[in-house]
């Protein structure tokens, strides 16, 4: 199912593994304007929206329509638990899901690479 786009866009930053810290570098704000984008909370401007679609090397119609059923929230990632007091299986688990959706992505990339490739005969 695919959320709006202000989710999808903090479901895609924490798939990369960029922090709102560095989101905001990369935009030059701050990171609590920056949290304020992904929560609804202070509109998106088109230049800003350009730039988020730089970082994640991504095009807009992918991260509009990102899916949302990619993206695993887990009770683990939300715990504040030292590593010694968790089930290293669960550990083992999302890192094996994290790749499987990363692949997933990765595979939907090279599907527009290949597009592009194709329509403009170049690459």
């Amino acid at each position: 199912m695919q959320g709006n786009l202000n989710e999808n866009i903090k479901r895609i930053r924490e798939l990369k593994d960029y922090t709102q810290e560095y989101m905001a570098l990369m935009l030059n704000i701050t990171q609590t304007s920056y949290s304020r984008i992904e929560k609804g909370n202070s509109p998106l401007s088109c230049d800003k929206l350009e730039k988020i679609v730089s970082i994640f090397e991504m095009d807009l119609i992918s991260i509009i329509k990102f899916e949302s059923s990619l993206y695993i929230e887990s009770d683990f990632i939300k715990s504040k638990a030292p590593l010694e007091q968790c089930d290293l299986s669960k550990i083992e688990t999302l890192y094996r899901d994290k790749i499987a959706l990363l692949e997933k992505l990765l595979a939907v990339t090279d599907k527009e690479l290949i597009k592009y490739k194709d329509k403009y005969k170049c690459l």
